[in-house]
């Protein structure tokens, strides 16, 4: 719980088995969260199995996708705080306390891996990848200006936090079912008038399974 809010953790899940258990450990040791969800996106190995062994709650979606994932899981989750994050082990547990505090300001936080002093050494953010994605989010900042002003840098950073009432007004504008799920939710959040913020968060090498998220 946080500020007398309770928060739920969700985690897509596709063929994670190597990672999933480590993951729901590190995060368990966050004081903050209230339930920690998997979301069992047809795995074809251990992964729902280990992640109810690690104590998370598992949640399956058959239908395919990142988004069709994150979807099941937000409305599956019983949190008025709602914090997504990956499989993989990419993203560190101690930075929910950072989106969170930031929450208090916004219907939307947002991480960031394009600050290079934050990309640990080993992680996917290869040059053209980190200003790929900065081109696209100032493209999207670009589009947005006069009415909301945002400021991004980075459009496909997968660890966000949002409200349970930001979810709600937005939900309907959501129809991805891929990778294109993450800046969709950008853009339903601006055309809902929500604030967004962006903050940077530490990004480090995957441990092992599948993506669900293609950079």
């Amino acid at each position: 719980m946080f500020r007398n809010r309770t928060v739920s953790l969700v985690i897509p899940a596709y063929n994670e088995e190597e990672t999933i258990r480590q993951v729901v450990e590190e995060f368990r040791q966050e004081p903050h969260l209230d339930e920690i969800l998997v979301v069992d996106n047809n795995c074809r190995d251990r992964t729902a199995e280990f992640a109810a062994a690690a104590g998370a709650r598992v949640v399956a979606e058959p239908r395919p996708g990142y988004g069709s994932a994150l979807l099941a899981g937000m409305a599956a989750a019983t949190g008025e705080i709602l914090v997504l994050v990956e499989a993989d082990g990419s993203f560190r547990a101690r930075d929910v306390e950072k989106l969170l505090v930031y929450l208090a300001d916004a219907g939307m936080v947002m991480g960031t891996r394009t600050t290079r002093q934050m990309v640990e050494q080993g992680a996917n953010m290869r040059f053209l990848l980190r200003w790929g994605n900065v081109f696209m989010a100032k493209f999207l900042q670009l589009c947005w200006l006069r009415p909301a002003e945002p400021r991004f840098t980075d459009v496909g950073c997968t660890y966000r936090a949002l409200s349970r009432e930001t979810f709600e007004r937005i939900r309907h504008r959501l129809r991805e079912t891929g990778p294109a799920f993450s800046p969709e939710m950008m853009c339903a959040a601006l055309q809902d008038r929500c604030r967004i913020l962006e903050i940077p968060v530490p990004y480090s090498h995957r441990l092992g399974g599948e993506s669900k998220h293609s950079d």
